[in-house]
Formats: structure tokens, sequence, C-alpha cells
């Protein structure tokens, strides 16, 4: 197995999942953080390209893959997994890390910037920024929570072929078959596939969404000025708009930028220009 697996347990007690790559210790760890409805497993074949030269981390979110669920839907927003990643952290003695967040895992990212820049050796953000297009916001809105069922893998890969083709136009039908096994998990009960995370998410995220109250995360985006920062961008996302990528780049004049085209929400991250552009990045923060 090229990773040890492992759990931490929560502030408030849930037993989190995560898996540990590689063994050098000569340069910062890698912490590699998914999005929204994502787990670990998005993460395993960067995990093993980077786990050569130094450890790389990747964690379950509570209600994820193979962490706990919380009984309490209110419990999954952003600054109870914060909290969580400061335990993790201090479980594990890590003083410093590269953080790689796509989606929701960059936009803890800057809010750690904020909070416990101290942390924070560097950043990747996989197309997001410190605001989110509405139209991405309300796609994914419509589409968390659906007790969506399938009886095999490959009747799952079609339909998310047909769903989300848009974003992703170039890849194969067997990479999206690799897509469903890394989004859904077989109900032993049912007798067919489900997704892989508590659909109670769909309550938090639309409380989370429809509240007065939003955070502004500019103010904590700039806290990354003086760290390495590289941040990637698909070409169709409509999470992360060309206006918001571009004053990104205004803000943080020496932030690296990388558009993907037939990319949109998200990138895989295994993109031949996006795996030249993170090897030269990786190498650098030490």
């Amino acid at each position: 197995m090229p990773f040890k697996e492992n759990y931490y347990p929560s502030p408030d007690g849930l037993k989190l999942y995560y898996r540990e790559y590689g063994s050098d210790e000569t340069a910062v760890p890698l912490l590699c953080l998914s999005g929204l409805t994502r787990s670990s497993l998005d993460f395993h074949d960067f995990a093993e390209r980077y786990s050569k030269t130094r450890k790389v981390y990747t964690l379950d979110y509570r209600g994820r893959g193979r962490s706990a669920y919380d009984t309490d839907y209110k419990n999954y927003n952003p600054q109870t997994y914060l909290g969580d990643i400061f335990a993790f952290l201090t479980a594990k003695g890590i003083e410093k890390a590269l953080f790689v967040g796509t989606s929701l895992g960059g936009l803890l990212t800057i809010a750690m910037a904020g909070l416990a820049k101290n942390f924070i050796a560097g950043a990747i953000l996989n197309d997001v920024g410190p605001e989110v297009d509405k139209s991405g916001s309300s796609r994914i809105l419509d589409y968390v929570g659906k007790d969506v069922r399938f009886v095999s893998l490959e009747e799952a890969a079609a339909e998310q072929k047909r769903i989300y083709g848009g974003a992703l136009p170039d890849i194969s039908d067997e990479d999206w078959l690799g897509q469903s096994e890394t989004t859904f998990i077989y109900d032993e009960a049912a007798k067919n596939y489900r997704f892989n995370y508590d659909l109670s998410l769909a309550r938090a995220l639309a409380d989370q969404l429809n509240s007065e109250e939003q955070v502004d995360l500019w103010p904590f985006f700039k806290e990354l000025g003086d760290l390495p920062v590289l941040a990637i961008r698909g070409a169709l996302s409509d999470v992360l708009s060309a206006e918001v990528f571009a004053r990104m780049q205004e803000e943080d004049p020496d932030m690296e930028a990388l558009t993907l085209e037939n990319r949109g929400h998200v990138p895989l991250l295994n993109e031949p220009e996006a795996l030249a552009k993170l090897d030269e990045f990786i190498a650098r923060v030490r």
C-alpha cells in the first residue's frame, strides 16, 4: 500500500480519516483539501506523484468518505472544518505545510491565511478564489444532497458524463469511470451505489448561502501576498470567474496563475500543463 491510513479526533470527538503518503521530511509536507462533497480519494494520484520527495496528507472532512458523519448538520460549516484542520495539524505536529485546496479546500486555505498564517508555507488554489460566482454556487446547491442511486459504477459514470461533461469535455469514458469510483460507494443494504458523503450537507449549504452574514475573504486572501501562491483556473469554470481571477492577480502580483483550456469546475490536476507547473512550483517550496 503506497499510503498509511489513520484517524484523528475532531475537537468535538468525531473520528476523522486521513491518508499519509511518503516518508521524506526534508521539505514541508503537502496538505490536500478537497471540494465540498469530495474526499481524500481525489488526491490519490497527485499524492503518489509528490510523495517521492515529501510527505503528503489527504483529509476526509467530517461527513465525507471514511470520516464520521455529524448528527448535527449545522456543524458542516467552514468554521468547524477549520477547527478540524487545526486539530489535525496539532495531532501530527505539523508546523508548516504547503496547502493544496480544490474548491472548498481552497476557500479553507484562504481562511487559514487570515486566521493562522503561520501554518502556511505556500498555497495552491484549484479553481477557487475569494469570491464564488453565483452561477456556480446555484448549480452546486441544485445537485448537492440528492439521494441518487445506481446499480453499477458504469451506469453512474454515464450519468456523470451526461451531467458534467461540459466541465471536462475531453476526458475518456475510462476517466469517467475513475471519477465514479471516487464519487460513489457501494451500499450493502440497498445493493446499489450512493454518493460518498452525508446528504445533510445540502441543508447546511442552503443555510450558509442564504445567510445575510457573508464573510469577505479578500482581506484573508491578501494575507497570502508574501507567500508562494499558485492559482489554477479552468477556462470554462462557473465558480471562479475570469474577473475574480484577474483581480486576484492584481491584488497579488507575485501570484503564479495558470488557466487550463477545456476545463470547468474543477481541473483534475493531472493535465500535462498543470503537472508541469505543479512540478516546478512544489519543488521550490521547501
